[in-house]
């Protein structure tokens, strides 16, 4: 599914692939996200943003670590896709991952899905 690619960052623990795919962007963070590697999904997820996409759909299945500042980061995100009328989808998130979210209370304030595919066919947002 290289189609509609719309760019990629990387640095020597995560890896940050986005794509158009109808009418969301899927952002796929592979790797560790933490205070050191927060920008390099920080940028393309403003880049979304401001390109029109509000429907954000971020593939968790390739990322293994989420701290904090990542979490921060996928909020801050979801803010902004709300005010512009759309919303942040997460999909297949590993356990330790999953856990992040759920000893802080996050996916409570996020449409979280078991797939991307789920998380595609699910317009809601």
């Amino acid at each position: 599914m290289d189609r509609g690619t719309v760019g990629s960052a990387q640095s020597g623990r995560l890896l940050v692939e986005v794509r158009k795919q109808g009418a969301s962007a899927v952002v796929t963070p592979a790797g560790e996200l933490d205070h050191h590697t927060a920008d390099l999904l920080r940028e393309p997820l403003e880049a979304c943003l401001d390109d029109g996409f509000h429907r954000l759909v971020v593939d968790c299945s390739r990322l293994e670590f989420c701290d904090s500042t990542g979490l921060n980061v996928l909020l801050g995100a979801r803010l902004k896709a709300e005010a512009a009328g759309g919303g942040v989808h997460l999909a297949g998130m590993l356990p330790v991952v999953a856990r992040v979210f759920e000893i802080t209370g996050a996916d409570a304030v996020f449409t979280v899905h078991d797939t991307l595919e789920a998380a595609l066919a699910d317009e809601t947002g």
